[in-house]
C-alpha cells in the first residue's frame, strides 16, 4: 500500500503512523467493523469522486444494519472525505471511509463506534495488465453467505473473511480470483467483484438474493449497457453458464470493470477480453475523459479550500 500524508481519524487530520487503534478494540475480536471503497479519479475537470453520495449512503444503511452509532452525518462524512483528499494533494485516489466498535467494552455487543477516513493512491485492483488482457479465475469451494446468517447487503468487515477464502484458494490454483456459488449451487460473485456474463448480446448477472453485495460499480455497468442498447437480465444463473457464455467480466470500485477470459482453465469465448466488455469499460473510463456524458450526476470534484 502507497502511504499518504494524512488520514481522518476520530475527528480530526493526524499524520499516516499515528492514525492507530487499541489491541482491545472490539472490531479486532469481533469483526465489528463497515466500510466503503470509493475512488477518486483525475479528470479533465480536476480530482473527482465517483459516486461519493451513493457509497455513503450505503455506508449508513450497514451502519443501520448492526445498529452502529455514527459520529457524524452524511454531509459531515461528506465533508471529511473531501478534506482527506484535497489536504493530502491526491488527483487520484482510493477513499477508504471506515466505522467500527472500537475500545471499550469486550463483550460481544456494545462499544463505542469511532468513524475513520483514509485517502491513498491505489490503481488497479487485479492488476493493470488485466483491464486489456482480462483475468483467469476458478469457481470457489466455499460457498457465500445462507440467508439469516450475515446480511450481505451490509459491507461489513466480518463478511470478507468468506471472501479471504475464495481468493487465497483461487491464488493457490494459479488463478487471478474466485468465483462463488451460493447457498442454493447457483452463481453469486466474486471475493471481491460482482459478475456479469453476455451471451448473444444480452447480459445477465445475479440478483440480489444470491448472496451478492448491491455493488455501486454494478449498476454503473447496467446503466452504460442500457446506453448502448444492450438489455439486461437479473436472474438466477447455474455455474456451467460461466462455460457457455460468450464474455464474462466483473465489477468493482477497486476492480473497475476486467474481462474474464477463461473459468476453471475453459476459455471464455476467444480466450481474451470481449467486444462488449471492451466497449462497456471504454465507457466506464470515458467518464473521466468527457467522452462519455456523466448524465447520473455521478462525478462530484473535489472541493478546493
Amino acid at each position: 500500500m502507497e502511504e499518504a500524508e494524512y488520514i481522518w481519524h476520530k475527528g480530526e487530520l493526524v499524520p499516516w503512523k499515528d492514525a492507530t487503534v487499541h489491541v482491545m478494540s472490539h472490531a479486532l475480536h469481533y469483526g465489528s467493523s463497515i466500510f466503503e471503497g470509493i475512488r477518486v479519479y483525475d479528470t479533465a475537470k480536476g480530482p473527482a469522486f465517483l459516486r461519493l453520495e451513493d457509497h455513503l449512503k450505503r455506508f449508513f444503511g450497514s451502519a443501520k444494519i448492526y445498529r452502529m452509532n455514527m459520529p457524524l452525518d452524511l454531509d459531515g462524512l461528506t465533508a471529511a472525505c473531501h478534506e482527506v483528499v484535497r489536504v493530502n494533494r491526491l488527483k487520484a485516489a482510493y477513499v477508504r471511509p471506515i466505522a467500527f466498535r472500537g475500545y471499550g467494552a469486550i463483550t460481544v455487543y456494545g462499544s463505542p463506534d469511532p468513524a475513520e477516513v483514509a485517502a491513498f493512491p491505489w490503481g488497479a485492483y487485479l492488476g493493470e495488465e488485466t483491464r486489456e488482457n482480462g483475468v483467469d479465475v476458478g469457481v470457489s469451494s466455499w460457498t457465500r453467505l445462507a440467508p439469516n446468517t450475515l446480511p450481505t447487503m451490509a459491507k461489513a468487515g466480518g463478511n470478507y473473511l468468506s471472501s479471504q477464502l475464495i481468493s487465497m484458494e483461487a491464488h493457490r490454483h494459479g488463478y487471478t480470483e474466485g468465483i462463488a456459488l451460493d447457498v442454493d449451487g447457483n452463481l453469486s460473485e466474486g471475493a471481491g467483484e460482482n459478475l456479469f456474463l453476455i451471451r448473444d448480446g444480452t447480459l445477465y448477472t445475479p440478483p440480489m438474493s444470491a448472496a451478492i453485495l448491491p455493488g455501486i460499480t454494478r449498476g454503473i455497468a447496467i446503466d452504460l449497457a442500457g446506453r448502448q442498447g444492450f438489455g439486461v437480465k437479473e436472474e438466477s444463473l447455474p455455474c456451467e453458464s460461466l462455460y457457455l457464455a460468450d464474455e464474462v467480466f466483473m465489477t468493482g470500485t477497486a476492480t473497475e470493470i476486467v474481462g474474464v477470459r477463461s473459468v476453471d482453465g475453459i476459455a471464455v469465448g476467444s480466450g481474451k477480453r470481449g467486444p462488449i466488455t471492451k466497449q462497456l469499460q471504454e465507457a466506464f473510463f470515458g467518464l473521466f475523459t468527457g467522452e462519455t456524458e456523466d448524465t447520473g450526476g455521478w462525478l462530484e470534484s473535489v472541493v478546493e479550500e
